[in-house]
């Protein structure tokens, strides 16, 4: 499990119990990672909500845990680019849930979804894009085009965020070992041109004496077996009677000449 310097054992074992609830069961539109290394920044994507400008975007955000977490609210900040009244230029974000109204009782959860009603319904009165709040007063629809330009541009995620933190790295590291032994087969294959075969049975084990009949009757293990390991295939069967048809013929002609040679 991870530590980090700028939080109590206590606090990280209680967060190792909120992360794993929240990749357990994670909330509607929002995915939690965090760094294994650091358990005091926790990120998330949280997806915009249909039929709001931010609708078919992906926004990334960071929760920075102080060290007397959870007396004290973490603070919030979007990473992804964003129009929006209640987030800053510089992605701050302004929500009563990390100011006046936090409370220790709280969770990481409550604070996320918080975080994504805001973007739900903005509070223009508590702006900190005083642009974005006074369009969204005077002039909705200029407003909503301008969020959907930025989620268009910015809202695309390039790569995604990796869940299941709690034992990930050891989860990773099993995953890698078993790869590895998989690639070592293949390449061990591609350099013989042949498949790994299964070791078989000795012709002389004392298990390998006899094969069972079409007649449910042990049979003699004979040279065509022991070499093949089943009975003799249909073609072979086939060319032995046609050398034993032979034998007929021939002692037919040699007793034809030895009646003429009587005759002369």
């Amino acid at each position: 499990m991870a530590t980090n310097e700028n939080l109590p054992p206590n606090v990280i074992k209680q967060l190792a119990k909120e992360l794993k609830n929240l990749d357990d069961s994670p909330p509607e539109g929002i995915k939690v990672g965090v760094n294994d290394d650091d358990f005091s920044t926790i990120f998330a994507d949280i997806e915009g909500p249909a039929g709001t400008p931010y609708e078919n975007g992906v926004f990334r955000m960071k929760l920075i845990l102080t060290h007397d977490f959870p007396h004290s609210p973490p603070k919030g900040y979007f990473l992804t680019k964003i129009f929006h009244p209640n987030i800053a230029s510089n992605g701050e974000i302004c929500v009563n849930a990390l100011k006046k109204d936090w409370s220790p009782s709280l969770g990481l959860r409550h604070v996320l979804m918080v975080v994504r009603c805001l973007l739900i319904e903005p509070f223009p009165e508590s702006a900190l894009n005083e642009q974005a709040g006074k369009m969204l007063l005077d002039n909705y629809d200029e407003y909503a085009r301008h969020a959907r330009l930025y989620t268009s541009i910015h809202a695309k995620p390039k790569t995604k965020l990796k869940t299941g933190a709690i034992s990930e790295s050891t989860t990773a590291l099993n995953v890698g070992q078993t790869h590895t032994s998989l690639c070592n087969v293949d390449q061990k294959t591609l350099v013989s041109g042949v498949a790994p075969l299964q070791q078989q049975p000795s012709p002389l084990a004392p298990t390998a004496n006899i094969v069972k009949g079409g007649n449910n009757l042990d049979q003699p293990l004979t040279a065509d077996t022991a070499v093949s390991g089943s009975a003799a295939p249909p073609s072979l069967t086939m060319k032995k009677e046609a050398g034993l048809a032979k034998l007929p013929a021939d002692k037919k002609k040699i007793d034809a000449r030895k009646k003429s040679l009587k005759r002369l």
